[in-house]
């Protein structure tokens, strides 16, 4: 998997159903060490609470996942956190619940709802960005061609980053991963294989959604 949905940023969110607090706290993480120092740091902060539930996905193929209900019912807290995340294909997500008991019992399929409601309300609250692996395409061309090549670069709404200006023009253009191959082949035949293509690192960028 190249492209996927993370949190916008780190954030809190907070409903009270039938008189409990469900807190849903929004991490950023890239590592299991990073989601166990946000999870260890809730869990301090909020060390009176009845529990603080987890769920995450870390990594492009789901390399850490985990679903903890912390002393609620099996099954009733952590799954459906998780399962949110999994249903809106987020990834690089830690998501804690805490919740301070009301006095009045949810019972299994309240609680379910509760919890997988806080967790959407939470990500509503962060917002979401699409991450997207970019390969960079390095593009020198003669300056005959590149008011030509540029409108239409831009018409197909690629980002170009640097450019710079000598002998001929280089400039730099961030393609998707899985579109590079036909990219380049656009360029060679547009062209007539005269632009130099030269490919360069990998990076990622984040759209709001």
């Amino acid at each position: 998997m190249q492209n996927f949905l993370m949190p916008a940023k780190n954030g809190t969110h907070e409903l009270i159903i039938e008189r409990s607090r469900f807190i849903c706290h929004v991490f950023r993480v890239n590592s299991l060490e990073e989601a166990n120092a946000y999870i260890a740091e809730v869990r301090d902060t909020h060390a009176k609470a009845n529990h603080n539930c987890v769920a995450y996905l870390i990594g492009e193929n789901n390399d850490f996942g985990r679903a903890a209900d912390d002393g609620e019912p099996s099954g009733t807290a952590g799954a459906p956190m998780l399962e949110v995340l999994k249903r809106q294909d987020i990834r690089n997500c830690l998501v804690v619940v805490t919740r301070y008991f009301g006095g009045i019992k949810l019972g299994a399929g309240g609680l379910i709802r509760a919890y997988g409601t806080a967790v959407s309300e939470g990500l509503k609250a962060v917002g979401l960005v699409n991450r997207i692996k970019l390969q960079s395409v390095f593009l020198t061309c003669d300056y005959s061609i590149f008011d030509s090549l540029m409108s239409k670069i831009n018409g197909k709404n690629y980002t170009v980053g640097q450019t710079e200006y000598s002998e001929r023009v280089k400039l730099e253009v961030f393609v998707e991963i899985e579109n590079v191959e036909e990219f380049n082949n656009w360029i060679i035949s547009f062209s007539n294989d005269t632009i130099v293509i030269k490919v360069g690192k990998i990076s990622f960028r984040e759209i709001p959604i």
